[in-house]
């Protein structure tokens, strides 16, 4: 009988929780789009600055690289900067594309910790009334049920499995 409830509250944790990614999901990726947003316009600007002195980006960054320390250091920042814009690019590309269940299936795009981090901080837990709110909270209720039931098992094998041995 406990187990029954154990299992059913990690049954309604998980449906509860698994129930908010939908709109964290939708927080997310409206904070990537403002930050690649405007790391398109850092990027840009470097390029423009490099073409108009007939450089690459590439022979830009070398060049400033080669100018002593702070250039050097320079350098470097910028080229982490245009690395992470390309990274959160090409993530956002995906996550916009994607329905609600693709993004969850995507999941690995949900990368970038300082977005991730500001999206929760600001994030306010909803209650889905739609399609796909439902079936996220369907999966998680069911996730949250069986893990809890298969762990109580475990515990439950183990605990009464060593009295048994004992008992004989």
């Amino acid at each position: 009988m406990i187990a029954r409830v154990l299992a059913l509250l990690g049954g309604l944790a998980g449906g509860a929780s698994l129930s908010q990614f939908p709109e964290y999901s939708q927080q997310y990726i409206q904070r990537l789009a403002g930050a690649v947003d405007e790391l398109t316009l850092f990027v840009t600007e470097f390029d423009a600055d490099a073409a108009s002195v007939g450089l690459s980006r590439d022979e830009a960054l070398q060049e400033l690289g080669a100018s002593g320390e702070l250039g050097a250091a320079r350098a470097e920042t910028i080229g982490t900067t245009v690395q992470r814009y390309e990274r959160m690019k090409d993530a956002l590309e995906v996550l916009q594309t994607a329905g609600p269940f693709t993004r969850a299936y995507n999941a690995v795009q949900f990368n970038d910790l300082d977005i991730a981090q500001a999206a929760m901080d600001d994030f306010k837990p909803a209650v889905p009334l739609n399609f796909e709110g439902v079936v996220f909270t369907g999966i998680g209720f069911l996730t949250g049920w069986l893990a809890i039931g298969l762990i109580l098992g475990l515990l439950g094998r183990v605990i009464f499995g060593r009295r048994a041995a004992r008992a004989s």
